[in-house]
């Protein structure tokens, strides 16, 4: 392939006249990719809507193999390719200045594109997140059920919900939504578009959380899922999950996925239990560009 093969377009909805159906062909995988596109798609009038970004297909046989995209703030997204076809891109978005801060996606693919951007762009990678890709199976309610039900987070519960999102970003080291939260930019943070359900006990106290992103392509993340420490190990978490993933499934989604840290054991067996069958593994890399070169 010819790295012209890549069409870089700032048009979202040209873009997704051609990508649209390539992205719903595997709504798991690319569920990034799905929620991001659409909340950049949403917001293009805002000051950092889709105005900044830039949306890239590959076609190969006249359909669309792969994507990609970097948000206003600089992350790039991508659904699998192949090391070939990262160099490709790195090489195209190189000459083009179109300098990412870092990228996400799957591990193979993010490794791959952080090698031919350190060659291309003399950028150094360093890998900051790592996780586990979930789908939801078959739904099992993990037993005994912790006493209580699920309610769905209104209006007057924004502070709570806040606050619980500030803590699970502490609790993770997600710095980046910390820094948003403080400065009162909610909207743009990874939560602003979110749905949430809180797991309360017999007398209306809330003891867990859990958000879900709309639907789109079919497909619902679950995002966060956080327990305050002194009220972990009671159930509450499976208990919010199941709640979420079953309004998910309610809502007519076809996939319901998650994402879980690999260092965090206990979650990763509790999603495992509940019917949620790991898919693959996704990597973040950050680039560090150092001073320009002396002419």
């Amino acid at each position: 392939m010819l790295q012209d093969d890549w069409q870089l377009t700032e048009d979202v909805d040209d873009f997704l006249a051609h990508a649209a159906n390539f992205l719903r062909s595997r709504p798991a995988l690319h569920n990034t990719a799905l929620t991001d596109i659409e909340k950049l798609r949403t917001r293009r009038a805002d000051p950092h809507g889709a105005d900044d970004a830039v949306f890239g297909r590959l076609e190969s046989g006249g359909e669309v193999r792969a994507v990609c995209y970097r948000t206003p703030r600089g992350r790039l997204g991508l659904t699998p390719i192949s090391a070939e076809q990262a160099g490709y891109l790195a090489a195209h978005l190189a000459v083009l200045g179109h300098y990412p801060s870092n990228v996400i996606a799957d591990h193979d693919t993010a490794t791959a594109f952080a090698a031919a951007w350190q060659e291309h762009a003399g950028a150094a990678p360093a890998p900051f997140w790592r996780t586990h890709l979930y789908r939801l199976g078959t739904l099992t309610p993990p037993q005994p059920r912790p006493k209580g039900q699920g309610r769905i987070a209104v209006g007057k519960d924004h502070e709570q919900v806040v606050r619980w999102c500030r803590e699970f970003c502490v609790d993770v080291g997600q710095q980046p939504s910390i820094d948003l939260i403080d400065s009162g930019s909610w909207d743009d943070s990874r939560f602003g578009d979110r749905h949430f359900t809180f797991w309360e006990t017999p007398d209306g106290i809330p003891v867990s959380m859990a958000g879900t992103t709309s639907i789109v392509g079919g497909m619902i993340r679950v995002d966060p899922v956080y327990t305050p420490a002194h009220l972990r190990g009671r159930g509450y978490a499976g208990a919010v999950t199941v709640e979420v993933s079953r309004a998910a499934l309610a809502a007519g989604a076809t996939d319901v996925v998650l994402f879980a840290d690999p260092s965090n054991p206990t979650s990763n067996a509790l999603y495992q239990r509940i019917g949620y069958v790991r898919v693959t593994d996704f990597t973040g890399y950050r680039f560090s560009y150092g001073p320009p070169k002396a002419s």
